[in-house]
């Protein structure tokens, strides 16, 4: 038999991707026409296209993550259309108990000649140079916390963690802990305390690059107009919005922050749960946060949140604010004017 051809064919590629090797599954007319494993590298995706799929349109995704966005940019540059998604997007079976890369590929593969997924927006580089910044802060305060832990539970471990310490411990109360310990667990305590300081000077560092990204940038004036914003949570609505110009309408903007009610049916009817989570998370867990702050300076936004969370509750209206602030955000925004606590229309 003969290579068979797939001249003029539709060709649904589910890709799987690792830092060192890709695993592929393909499917043409509703079968499996190939599974493999290739090097990590967008030339080996295209290699394999231009080798078995020629004259074929062929349609590929693979999941968000830690690979960023590089493959989506050198697959289309090279004229194979392909979507990046969301991996909540992807449906789950309760009888998946097996997950392994073939299977993963050819859940999307199959997901993605269904008609089923949908990709998610992808920023521009320039976008992703700008986010650099806010989120390796992010990273540095994550590391930062996981230092503190360590250290709270080294010194609990031997009954040494002063009752006067409540919640947080702070530098200084390590310092001074540190005169009465010896041995192996000041050492112990002593590296903690060292990576602790070196990770605060980074942070450091960060926010004055921030300071400076700021002076450059003619959106930080809005952003830091809305109450509940100040200066680190405008840098980052800043770098992971934009103008917001990239969003057609509110609903694209709530689905990209996560802040979309999940859907189902039931009986005929659609329903409306919880918020799908889809979305971008730090943007999601940012609005939030200024929406509370938002609740106590804005009138009208503290009059929608008290006449929601007697109908709702509190954590579902905090969220419906959280949306409604996004909206009135992204008005200000279209009318190049800052916010204003009385800006009714755009509430």
């Amino acid at each position: 038999m003969g290579t068979p051809s797939y001249e003029g064919k539709q060709v649904y590629m589910g890709l799987d991707v690792h830092r060192e090797f890709f695993v592929a599954s393909c499917i043409c007319d509703g079968v499996v026409v190939k599974r493999c494993r290739m090097p990590g590298t967008a030339e080996a995706v295209i290699s394999l296209v231009s080798k078995e799929f020629g004259g074929a349109s062929v349609r590929a995704a693979y999941e968000a993550g830690y690979s960023g966005f590089w493959l989506y940019r050198k697959l289309v540059a090279a004229g194979i259309d392909c979507i990046v998604v969301h991996p909540a997007s992807i449906e789950v079976s309760s009888r998946d108990t097996v997950k392994t890369d073939k299977r993963d590929s050819l859940k999307i593969a199959q997901q993605l000649a269904a008609g089923r997924l949908r990709g998610v927006r992808v920023p521009t580089e320039e976008e992703e140079q700008r986010r650099l910044l806010t989120r390796t802060r992010e990273q540095l305060m994550s590391k930062k916390r996981r230092v503190m832990v360590q250290i709270r539970m080294r010194l609990h471990y031997f009954g040494l963690f002063p009752e006067s310490i409540q919640r947080r411990i702070k530098l200084q109360d390590v310092e001074d802990i540190l005169v009465g310990l010896e041995g192996e667990l000041q050492r112990t305590i002593g590296m903690l305390r060292d990576e602790w300081v070196e990770l605060a000077k980074r942070i450091k560092e960060i926010d004055r690059l921030l300071v400076e990204q700021a002076k450059d940038d003619p959106l930080d004036a809005v952003y830091r107009s809305v109450p509940g914003v100040g200066p680190l949570i405008s840098r980052i609505l800043s770098a992971e919005l934009g103008d917001m110009s990239q969003f057609r309408n509110e609903r694209a903007l709530f689905s990209f922050t996560g802040l979309t009610p999940s859907e189902y049916s039931s009986g005929g009817h659609i329903c409306r749960g919880h918020i799908s989570r889809q979305g971008n998370t730090r943007l999601r867990h940012m609005l939030v946060e200024a929406s509370w702050k938002a609740v106590r300076k804005d009138p009208v936004i503290k009059e929608y949140y008290i006449k929601l969370s007697e109908r709702i509750g509190k954590r579902k209206a905090i969220v419906a604010v959280a949306r409604k602030l996004a909206g009135r955000i992204r008005a200000a925004l279209r009318k190049h004017e800052h916010y204003t606590l009385d800006y009714r229309a755009a509430a």
